[in-house]
């Protein structure tokens, strides 16, 4: 194989690799996430990260705890409900989690992505 198409391969497999790993990534949380009345605020990080800082209002439900399904089974099927984590890697897990129990639920991502898309303040 001649030197052009070693590199000719090498580079289709580079962006063979490149759009995968762009199609597996998580989803970019919403720049925007409206409220509702009945919307209720997941946080599904361990309760030491809730309790060193958290969307004022959310509710701490540890997506690595071994009751985090039975959690979700308890929610109320009628709210709207608003899931983030530390990087977004988790909120992502929960909410897949979330939708196959038919909840509506969105990904807010991160804990800074989502103070930004609910304009909600982090508190103690």
């Amino acid at each position: 194989m001649s030197r052009l198409s070693r590199l000719r391969s090498l580079s289709l497999g580079v962006a063979a690799l490149a759009l995968a790993l762009g199609v597996s990534s998580c989803a970019a949380a919403p720049a925007s996430v409206e409220l509702g009345a009945d919307s209720v605020i997941i946080d599904v990080r361990t309760p030491a990260e809730y309790a060193a800082g958290h969307l004022d209002g959310s509710v701490n439900i540890d997506f690595q705890s071994p009751s985090f399904d039975d959690a979700v089974a308890e929610l109320d099927s009628d709210a709207d409900y608003v899931v983030y984590c530390q990087s977004g890697n988790r909120s992502a897990q929960a909410v897949s989690a979330m939708v196959a129990a038919d909840l509506t639920v969105q990904d807010a991502g991160g804990i800074d992505e989502a103070a930004k898309a609910t304009r909600l303040p982090v508190v103690p």
